[in-house]
């Protein structure tokens, strides 16, 4: 049946009643929530609550939208969230200021959008809402940004607008930073169109001229053609091209040699002979040449700023760590909580974090008893036991029962927000990727003009009418645009193999970098290990077995996830009397009394333990079992060593690297790993800045490469010469270091090592081959045998050799083992 987008669709309802469907969703009705009195059936609440919304407001298009695309229907997941805490003053004026016209601006980040039906949907959220004014949704990012009128309405209720319709929405942070930066790529791609716009004409109008040597053409037609490609070219160097005369003013400014100065004055001094030689009807214009540099050098300069801009991306990681609200508890009602956002919360506030919650703020705990996982902070692999007065940092997770703390800290006072405010510093310390090439072109810039100034001063003595010529022909040809080109030609290529691979790599200096061997220091947990717990072993009575999986399936702690899985069982058993404790878990499954824990749970409750069950282990957690008072199993529980680890660490032994273990994990288990793998230096129990020392220490002896993948190693992988986080590893250990595997293993870092000697070898090729073309040709025009004419022709060719050099390359192509 064809639906006409023009007038409202048939009412999905009549279709779909009689099948037992979703109204909203087209998703099929449990039994227990058909109504058979009523003529539209859902599957959730969610559902009736967005059918009704969207059949009140006439948006019932949204459904012809849906099927046409033939998109699968999903859902409404309404969360029923009340979003108060979004009309709090402080969280206003942060995030959505007011503005002159009375209005207010902000960003969403929501779930549940995939499809185009989906941002029509969104996208008239102003006509449920009479008081939004505009909402447009970023589909690739799920980002809508709104606007509404202060007194209106409130960003809470559109809040829950949105919600019910099944999209859940997330403050997005640091929206003003993304737009800045989302503008700045826009202006970089529009030049780069522009200039490519100029440099496709500009070229046409040369064959008609080049052309035109070999045969009679109408002289009107060649100053046609001269004047039309002169004004074209002017546009590429005054608009696009200006980059480059702005950064060459600022080198001399500031006094600094940059690489936009030689290139600044070969395009500004063939731009300006083509225009003279355009006024005079006589002579050679170069326009032609000039805008396919322009072109090439502006693609050449958005490939580098992309890449480095990734690394800007650690300011933004506090956000990403800490959730944006807290549960605070009334200080006139202790009985009341509210949900309010970090930013309102003040010293000596008192917060709750119920299980399974990140904690916001640093505190102090004041009331419960719990476990908590700090592996991103510390790397400790096991949980935390915390009780009355233990402090707590933001970032780390609640694990087992509701904690009530005091704020000590908030946001970039906090123990993580110290943390990133060190892997920002040590990333702004970082070379930038100008490298060798950049620090060349200042004394590039000299030769050329002493050469130049040389060149015309001799023709000139000898008497010669072309010395201004052969002076032109000299500045043209040596334009350092190949020299320019060499090095970011070379890495974007080597950066996209890798990409291809499943390696990110944030700027050639990186390759460089891992060029010369050195010091690898490695992570334990999540590096070396999964970074999963796992079941290792079972001894004792086994068929407790499926007894302790459905009393474990009661918990949330990850000992109690790696029994669950470990254990699994097809029996279907009912397990009743859950408590959970500090150190272990209680319940009744089949008749028999059940405590699931520690040692020293096993203690609190008065049970002995066999001695032939208890055993000291280095790389494993103990877990024992008592049915009804005695205790008859124990299960190990730990983590495991990637398969590829030893072949990894082999591998990069060959290759001249010495290797070091660096782990917030307790030392027993470091060494145990460290033993397993051949590691003489192996330290444990080490806090993120503890590592940062050793690192800085080392930095001292020679070059130094980091691998981890928590938060407790992002300040170090900063501080590193080079950063590698591992597949599955926290976002700000992504942010700070300089090279990401996507996929899984250390292997890849091998290939790592190898690519980078390859692509460090094409760079130093290119920039050989560049400087000898330069060398050639300029004493060729010196001498007077290349006219100006001819130099604008051999102008490209040393750009096209690095790129041919560069696209030959086989960097990322060897066969991993």
């Amino acid at each position: 049946m064809t639906v006409s987008l023009d007038t409202p669709p048939p009412s999905p309802t009549n279709v779909v009643a009689s099948n037992c469907v979703c109204a909203h969703c087209n998703l099929p009705v449990p039994a227990g929530l058909v109504d058979a009195s009523a003529e539209d059936q859902f599957c959730c609440h969610g559902c009736s609550t967005a059918y009704a919304i969207i059949h009140s407001c006439n948006l019932d298009r949204y459904y012809a939208f849906r099927d046409r695309d033939g998109v699968t229907p999903q859902p409404a997941a309404a969360t029923g969230h009340r979003y108060l805490e979004l009309d709090d003053p402080a969280f206003l004026d942060l995030h959505a200021p007011l503005k002159s016209d009375n209005t207010r601006t902000t960003d969403f980040y929501l779930e549940g959008v995939h499809c185009a039906a989906c941002v029509w949907l969104v996208e008239k959220i102003p006509a449920i809402d009479h008081g939004v004014i505009d909402a447009r949704l970023d589909f690739g990012k799920s980002l809508v940004r709104l606007t509404w009128r202060e007194g209106e309405t409130k960003l809470a209720d559109i809040a829950r607008t949105l919600d019910s319709l099944g999209y859940s929405p997330h403050p997005a942070r640091s929206a003003t930073a993304r737009s800045v930066r989302k503008l700045d790529n826009r202006r970089q791609l529009i030049r780069i169109g522009v200039a490519g716009a100029c440099m496709g004409n500009t070229m046409l109008l040369a064959v008609a001229l080049y052309a035109g040597l070999f045969a009679t053409m109408d002289n009107s037609y060649t100053l046609l053609f001269r004047w039309l490609s002169m004004l074209i070219g002017v546009v590429a160097l005054a608009w696009p091209g200006a980059v480059f005369f702005r950064g060459a003013y600022a080198a001399i400014r500031t006094r600094t040699p940059h690489l936009d100065l030689p290139i600044a004055l070969g395009l500004g001094v063939g731009g300006i002979v083509g225009v003279i030689n355009t006024f005079r009807g006589t002579g050679e214009i170069y326009f032609d040449s000039l805008s396919v540099l322009v072109f090439l050098l502006l693609v050449g300069r958005f490939l580098q700023h992309r890449s480095q801009a990734l690394a800007d991306d650690s300011v933004e990681l506090l956000f990403a760590l800490t959730p944006m609200t807290a549960h605070r508890v009334s200080p006139q009602n202790p009985m009341q909580i509210d949900d309010v956002p970090i930013t309102s919360l003040q010293l000596n506030d008192i917060v709750e974090i119920r299980p399974g919650e990140s904690i916001p703020v640093d505190g102090i705990i004041t009331r419960g008893d719990s476990s908590i996982d700090e592996s991103l902070l510390t790397g400790e692999s096991h949980p935390k036991s915390v009780s009355l007065n233990f402090p707590i940092h933001a970032g780390t997770v609640n694990i087992s029962s509701p904690i009530y703390a005091q704020v000590r800290a908030t946001g970039e006072d906090t123990r993580v927000g110290k943390l990133m405010k060190l892997v920002t510093e040590c990333a702004r310390r970082k070379a930038p990727i100008v490298l060798f090439a950049d620090r060349l072109g200042g004394r590039f810039l000299i030769a050329v003009l002493f050469i130049a100034a040389a060149v015309f001063t001799l023709w000139t003595m000898l008497g010669s009418a072309n010395a201004a010529d052969h002076a032109v022909a000299v500045l043209i040809i040596a334009c350092p645009c190949a020299l320019g080109l060499a090095t970011p030609l070379a890495v974007t290529v080597a950066i996209g193999r890798a990409a291809r691979r499943g390696i990110l790599i944030k700027g050639g200096e990186t390759l460089e970098r891992l060029a010369q061997p050195g010091l690898l220091l490695l992570d334990k947990t999540g590096t070396l290990t999964t970074g999963r717990m796992s079941l290792r072993s079972w001894q004792g009575d086994e068929t407790l077995q499926p007894l302790v999986a459905a009393i474990e399936a009661h918990s949330t702690h990850p000992i109690a996830g790696a029994l669950t899985s470990g254990l699994a069982s097809t029996a279907t058993l009912t397990a009743t009397d859950i408590q959970q404790h500090l150190s272990g878990i209680s319940g009744t499954c089949e008749g028999q009394a059940l405590l699931i824990g520690s040692q020293h749970f096993m203690e609190i409750h008065h049970v002995d333990i066999p001695y032939e069950l208890l055993q000291t282990t280095y790389d494993a957690t103990p877990v024992f079992i008592a049915a009804n008072g005695l205790v008859r199993a124990c299960a190990s529980v730990g983590d495991t060593l990637r398969p590829d680890a030893l072949t990894a660490l082999n591998s990069l032994r060959a290759l001249g690297w010495r290797i070091a273990i660096l782990s917030g994990d307790h030392p027993d288990v470091v060494r145990h790993i460290a033993d397993q793998l051949h590691v003489t230096d192996a330290r444990g129990g080490l806090l993120p800045e503890q590592k940062l020392a050793i690192v800085q220490e080392e930095l001292l002896r020679g070059p130094v490469v980091m691998v981890g993948d928590g938060v407790n190693d992002a300040a170090a992988l900063a501080a590193a010469t080079v950063g590698i986080a591992v597949h599955g590893g926290a976002e700000a250990s992504l942010a700070a270091a300089n090279i990401y595997l996507h996929t899984p293993g250390l292997l890849p870092i091998v290939d790592v090592m190898h690519a980078s000697q390859k692509t460090l070898t094409i760079i130093r090729r290119s920039l050989a081959a560049s400087l000898t073309y330069n060398a050639f040709s300029v004493t060729l025009a010196a001498l007077g045998i290349i006219n100006p004419l001819i130099a604008a022709i051999l102008m490209p060719i040393s750009s096209l050799t690095v790129l041919s050099l560069a696209m030959g390359s086989k960097t990322f192509r060897r066969t991993l083992p």
